[in-house]
């Protein structure tokens, strides 16, 4: 059985919509600053409950965007102050562990608040109207969290910013269900390609991003041939990320998605996984930026933990994606994380320059075979019936 032309619908990405996206550009930036300042365990957490937080944002505002339709007034009006109140948010995030902390929350909580009440009210069918409100009623269990965490000492403002950012993806992984009340997302017009554009775009941002911090770190290192080799190993190790999705892995994708009678749950998986992707990119961006500065310096822990941990986690988040979606391409990417971890280990005593060559030889290896899997991948899937 597949999904009634009505509910799928068809719309280009809209110029507000890539103008809103700048704004995370920024966040990212803040993000990885962050953790290089703090790089510790507890830096690290910080960071990840920053991370779904902002990203938490990002996913609403995107979601509703196109479950709204971008080209109504309401919505267009609606991304431009989430826009405004998400940069002050963006503007918090190196303090908000510091000085800053109602500052990052006052902007979070309005935007989350503002968006859900805009669908309660503007959505078109009771379902989307639905949902929404069992949306705010979930954001409004967590809100207290928010609040009190920015009220306590910075020590203890971890803990409850952590339980806080815990509903909220907890939330947004399930769909924010309450008894006997549950998103069926195959009732919903809901613009599947709309949404996969979205991602694709944002993900292209991140990839950015990690571009400027490298640069930035090649700016400031010496012209000497160890950071110049370090520079291109960091650079390699990022394109060969690039291209383990554009290399054939969006194709199987967007085919995964086309030939399902449930597009919205399966786009879901996209964005649920999207979480790690970025936390694995800020994570690469901030070890490169460490191996560039010392390319030739002392290996350590928390630079093997960055440098192969996240390509680790970056592969592990797709590799479930493609499991519970396109049921394939999933294999090849668990042993690729597995072949980082075991690098990992060994690079607590490597030089970072030597870190980042077996990096650039595991991930070469991965994006070649997964281009071609992902070609199997998408021809096998256009051949089989809608599911």
């Amino acid at each position: 059985m597949s999904v009634p032309e009505s509910l799928r619908l068809r719309r280009e990405v809209s110029p507000v919509e890539l103008f809103y996206d700048l704004v995370f550009v920024f966040a990212v930036s803040q993000l990885s600053h962050h953790l290089l300042e703090h790089l510790t365990w507890r830096g690290a957490a910080e960071t990840a409950v920053l991370l779904v937080a902002v990203f938490g944002t990002w996913v609403y505002t995107s979601y509703v965007a196109t479950l709204l339709d971008i080209h109504r007034d309401v919505t267009r009006w609606m991304v431009i102050i989430v826009m405004g109140l998400g940069l002050f948010m963006n503007s918090a995030i190196s303090r908000a562990f510091e000085e800053r902390a109602w500052a990052f929350v006052a902007a979070l909580l309005l935007i989350l608040f503002f968006i859900c009440a805009v669908t309660a009210v503007a959505g078109r069918t009771d379902t989307l109207r639905e949902h929404f409100r069992r949306t705010l009623i979930w954001i409004s269990v967590s809100a207290p969290l928010w609040i009190v965490g920015a009220a306590v000492g910075s020590g203890p403002r971890l803990w409850w910013w952590a339980a806080a950012a815990l509903i909220d993806l907890i939330g947004t992984w399930l769909a924010h269900p309450l008894p006997g009340r549950a998103l069926s997302s195959q009732e919903l017009p809901f613009d599947a390609d709309h949404m996969i554009e979205r991602l694709r775009l944002f993900f292209i941002i991140i990839l950015g991003e990690t571009v400027l911090t490298m640069g930035n770190a090649m700016a400031n290192a010496p012209v000497d041939a160890p950071s110049v080799l370090a520079a291109m190993g960091a650079f390699t190790a990022l394109v060969c990320l690039w291209a383990v999705y554009f290399g054939g892995a969006e194709d199987a994708f967007t085919t995964a998605v086309a030939t399902t009678t449930d597009p919205l749950r399966t786009v879901r998986m996209g964005t649920n996984g999207a979480y790690a992707v970025l936390a694995a990119l800020v994570a690469l961006a901030v070890g490169s930026e460490l191996a560039i500065a010392h390319p030739l310096g002392h290996g350590s822990l928390a630079l093997a933990f960055l440098l192969f941990g996240a390509p680790a986690l970056y592969l592990a988040a797709t590799a479930w994606f493609f499991r519970t979606t396109a049921h394939g391409a999933w294999t090849e990417r668990l042993l690729a994380c597995a072949a980082c971890l075991v690098a990992g280990i060994a690079a607590i005593w490597l030089p970072p320059l030597a870190s980042l060559a077996v990096l650039d030889i595991i991930l070469i290896a991965t994006a070649t075979v997964l281009s071609r899997v992902h070609e199997s991948l998408t021809r096998s899937l256009q051949a089989t019936p809608k599911t």
